[in-house]
């Protein structure tokens, strides 16, 4: 009796063993796998605290929302593909973007732009397909100053035609002379290593996918580039109704859910149809395109700031130099624009860390109201941390999660 007891307990005391250790193996198979990117930005860092915590930070690594992986891992993965969605899923990512516009027969696919394909697809490498573009590929024309082009849409072929195509690194040379080389033109800072098989991906498809991953949803309806109504009859409306819509057939929470548009109307569109949805949509603010605009002025922002919180909108996403300012010890600080969202109660998500490429010379786009105090790579980090900290950002697009996932994780951010 004893004996038996005793291997009853031997027994039970095995199964639980079992169970922690399958349990302990599934949570180290699901948590972030960084890479060395992070752990160079941080070597390559202004000595000073910040370096010195995060040069100490070794994990763990988590998931967080605070990471969202812009268009997936484009910067070295084809953007808007499986593979892409799974690499940043991997690095932690807690928030996947599909950006989101229709084929000719209406059917809702990811892509940055509706006419991007001669750019991010082989769609040129496929003369069946390259016939239907809207403007053909022309050949530079070293006499006449002329630059090589083309314009391939989503809206000119059916969503069957998509699926025959392969993603690639967003590139074009624009002094090619033949498809080939137009097509050739990766920046030596990507790579093309793992671009032999983009995956595309229907809309309906990156909901499965990111569902699976165990990442929540940030579509971006993508401003029509063809006249709407689309063939007389698809309206602006339907168009953002039906990218709700296949959420809701997929049975996603609206909470999971973080629709985008730069169109304000869209988000008004949302608020009013989709209140559960529209509840935090964010408004992409691409206001410094228009003549005139000064983010550094945001009391003569229209709509105000105020006006913005008033419609019902509750998460606004600029890109990042509107929300930083050098101060007179050329310091990185939270700008004008940013110290009034916050002000009118408004959350921030900024766009899009690892973007500018190397960051030797200042950076580009991104970092162009503090290029002076840009320098180094490891800069990405400084910048992150003063939006993190000092704007407040309740979110980070990236082109590299791991990044973002690394400084949340040895922030505590959720």
């Amino acid at each position: 009796m004893i004996r038996s007891i005793s291997t009853t307990a031997l027994a039970l005391a095995l199964a639980c063993l079992l169970s922690a250790l399958h349990t302990a193996i599934a949570q180290d198979a699901m948590a972030p796998q960084l890479g060395p990117r992070p752990f160079y930005l941080v070597d390559t860092m202004k000595d000073g605290p910040l370096k010195t915590a995060l040069k100490q930070c070794t994990g763990p690594f988590r998931k967080t929302d605070f990471s969202i992986a812009h268009r997936g891992a484009p910067l070295q993965f084809p953007e808007h593909t499986r593979e892409s969605y799974e690499a940043a899923a991997r690095m932690g990512a807690g928030v996947i973007e599909c950006d989101v516009t229709f084929t000719k027969d209406r059917q809702l696919v990811c892509r940055h732009a509706q006419c991007d394909l001669h750019t991010t697809t082989n769609i040129l490498a496929k003369p069946e397909l390259a016939a239907k573009c809207s403007e053909p590929f022309t050949p530079a024309n070293g006499a006449t100053g002329r630059k090589a082009s083309a314009k391939c849409c989503t809206s000119d072929i059916t969503l069957a035609e998509f699926r025959t195509l392969r993603g690639k690194m967003d590139a074009a040379n624009v002094n090619a002379i033949t498809v080939a080389d137009y097509m050739k033109a990766t920046p030596s800072w990507r790579t093309d290593l793992y671009a032999a098989n983009g995956t595309l991906m229907t809309h309906k498809e990156s909901i499965a996918l990111i569902k699976s991953l165990g990442a929540k949803f940030t579509p971006e309806l993508k401003a029509p580039e063809v006249p709407m109504p689309f063939g007389g009859d698809y309206t602006q409306e339907q168009y953002a109704q039906q990218m709700i819509d296949d959420y809701k057939q997929a049975g996603i929470d609206p909470n999971q859910v973080f629709a985008q548009s730069f169109n304000y109307a869209d988000i008004l569109y949302w608020l009013k149809a989709e209140p559960a949805f529209g509840a935090q949509a964010v408004f992409l603010d691409g206001r410094y395109e228009q003549p005139g605009f000064d983010h550094t002025r945001p009391e003569a922002l229209k709509p105000s700031m105020k006006e913005i919180a008033g419609d019902g909108i509750k998460i606004l996403a600029p890109p990042i130099f509107m929300l930083l300012a050098l101060n007179e010890r050329n310091e990185i600080v939270p700008s004008s624009y940013a110290k009034a969202a916050k002000d009118a109660g408004l959350d921030l998500i900024a766009w899009s860390l690892e973007r500018d490429g190397p960051l030797d010379k200042g950076g580009g786009f991104y970092h162009r109201s503090i290029k002076a105090a840009i320098d180094r790579d490891g800069d990405t980090l400084t910048v992150l941390d003063v939006l993190a900290k000092q704007v407040g950002i309740r979110g980070m697009f990236s082109d590299w999660p791991a990044t973002t996932t690394f400084y949340a994780s040895c922030m505590g951010m959720k």
